[in-house]
Order: C-alpha cells, then structure tokens, then sequence
C-alpha cells in the first residue's frame, strides 16, 4: 500500500499578487457614487466646515447643511471653537423636525464623531462618509464654498464672529434668490421667474447685490 505523505506549499507575496491582478473589481467605486448622487439627488442633504481668518489673524469656522436638490443653504453658523457638541446642536436646529431627506454626506473630521453619527441616525438620515482625502465625494458642499470664497470672502475681511455671520448670511440670501445655477437650468434655488420684456420700450436696470459685487438685472418701463 502506498504511503502519501502530506506536503506544504510555501507561495511567495508576488505570485499571489500576479494572480490578484487578474481577478476583475464588481464595478467600478467612483462610478458606483456617482449614480447614488444621481438617483437620490432630491434627498440627499451633505454638511461641512470652512475656514475663514479675520482682520485679526483669528481663525473662524463656518459650518454650514446643503441640500442636493435645489442647492439650497438649509442651515450656517459660524464659531471660533467647533466641536462635536456644537455640531450636534447645529444639525438639531437644521433638522428641528421630520425632514424629507433619507442620506447625508459628511467627510472622516474628527469633529463628525459618534455621537453626530447617532443623532443623524436617530432624524432619520443615513450617514455616508466620504473616502479619505476624495472631496470630490461631497462635491455640492465643495462647490458652495468655492462661491462662497470667490464671490465674497475673497473681496471682503472679516472682522470677528458676528461680521462673518452677517456676510454669510447676507450671500445665502444672494445665492437663493439673485444666483443662477447651470444645474437648476439657469435657475436660482428659491426659484426666479424668467421676466419677458414688457415691451419695446423697456430697458435693462442693474440692482446691486453684496454691496456692489454683483448685480441683478431686470426690466424697467422707459419713462
């Protein structure tokens, strides 16, 4: 009778690796989100911090909620020392009651901690954390301070909390109203009529916005 002997097969780290590579990924991720921000656009709300120094050298956080759908600001604050307390206290006051949104896209800030994380779930909201350094994730969120700095912040110096406030608030105003949007078809969030010329002898009247920065334009009846 033949006697076998059991033997042990030492493979290296680099023929496992050739074989891996040819094991084909289920699809690809980046892909993946983008048809969740896609087919879930219209309850999909994505929150962050940006920061914005003084005339003092003091540095400010703006912590801010916005919604996928219509780009609409749904909540802002601003402070010196956020926390994940402070957090928490920002989203009761944004989400104060039952909402329509079921997702919210928040990045791996330390300051989104468990608790933040059990307060989204106890509203209702289905956290969904971004990948580590992909900003392009929370791109609606990203987007929003990159107007935020180039069409205010970048022209004008805050002097401590409350000035900041005042000009944050004052262009969530600006952008709900005055400011179009290409993905809301030219269209502003708190949605802006298109105003067909009255008539032939109508002229086009500019309205100063953000003290000057900007301007809205409409018609006016020649006198």
């Amino acid at each position: 009778m033949a006697n076998f002997k059991s033997s042990v097969f030492v493979v290296s780290e680099r023929t496992v690796a050739r074989y891996l590579r040819r094991v084909r990924r289920r699809g690809d991720p980046g892909k993946r989100w983008l048809a969740f921000l896609q087919n879930h656009r219209e309850v999909i709300v994505a929150f962050d911090f940006f920061a914005v120094p003084t005339v003092t050298f003091q540095l400010l956080s703006c912590f801010f909620v916005i919604a996928h759908g219509r780009r609409k600001i749904l909540h802002f604050n601003v402070t010196r020392h956020p926390t994940a307390d402070w957090v928490v206290q920002q989203l009761r006051e944004a989400f104060p009651e039952a909402s329509p949104y079921r997702y919210v896209i928040l990045d791996r800030d330390s300051k989104f901690d468990a608790d933040v994380i059990a307060f989204l779930q106890a509203t209702g909201l289905e956290p969904k954390r971004t990948s580590v350094q992909a900003p392009w994730q929370n791109g609606i969120a990203e987007r929003w301070v990159g107007s935020v700095r180039r069409e205010i912040l970048d022209h004008v110096i805050a002097f401590n909390e409350q000035h900041l406030r005042r000009l944050i608030r004052d262009y969530v105003n600006y952008h709900h109203e005055d400011r179009i949007h290409d993905a809301l078809e030219k269209d502003t969030p708190n949605r802006r009529p298109v105003e067909q010329k009255p008539n032939a002898n109508s002229i086009v009247i500019s309205m100063p916005r953000l003290g000057g920065l900007h301007h809205r334009y409409s018609w006016q009846q020649a006198a």
